[in-house]
């Protein structure tokens, strides 16, 4: 039964393992009623529609060998979707989703970006909803280094870091090194000698 504090989740993955383990994390994001419902196949997904429509569903895009990301959509347009990344995946399988997650991204910036959909974080201004991680993503960036090097660095996949500077970039909407420099000095993320130095 929904209620209007309530915020409905379905998580929809295969393996036990990663579906349990995402109802368990949004159970934990701030000032809402999260009520998670794990499903595990297609046939539990249409039963599952049949009674219920829920706030936001998290969906691993092979889930049923492949998830009609734009049928659903369309079905469903008060329904925001979630990619939930677990292994490699086309970049262009994601484009439709609100946005993604990965089974490395760890529980703050997970947390996080679920604020922003449920809308805890409306109020906030956009430079405080980065999370830590995408903070050391931005030093990373005005440092000059790869994507490869800031995965190395902080010990993630390169398709994480790839949507961490997606989701920066959509925070802030700076879209250049350049601009980040500069977010990085205001923020006081980096020191302005750090960066003349580089």
């Amino acid at each position: 039964m929904k209620t209007e504090n309530t915020t409905h989740i379905a998580v929809l993955e295969t393996s036990v393992i990663i579906r349990s383990g995402m109802a368990h994390v949004v159970k934990h994001i701030p000032d809402n009623d999260i009520y998670a419902v794990e499903i595990a196949s297609a046939e539990s997904l249409a039963n599952y529609l049949s009674l219920h429509v829920p706030d936001i569903m998290i969906v691993n895009p092979l889930f049923g060998g492949w998830f009609d990301i734009a049928k659903y959509k369309e079905e469903y347009p008060s329904i925001k979707f979630v990619a939930l990344v677990s292994s490699a995946v086309d970049m262009n399988m994601l484009r439709d989703y609100d946005f993604s997650i990965s089974v490395f991204d760890d529980m703050d910036d997970i947390i996080n970006r679920f604020g922003q959909l449920t809308g805890d974080s409306k109020n906030e201004p956009e430079q405080e909803m980065l999370s830590q991680r995408e903070k050391e993503i931005v030093v990373c960036v005005v440092k000059g280094m790869t994507n490869k090097e800031i995965a190395d660095s902080l010990f993630i996949s390169i398709h994480t870091v790839v949507t961490h500077r997606r989701n920066i970039a959509k925070k802030l909407q700076i879209h250049s090194p350049a601009g980040l420099t500069i977010y990085a000095i205001v923020n006081k993320l980096v020191d302005i000698q750090d960066v003349k130095a580089l």
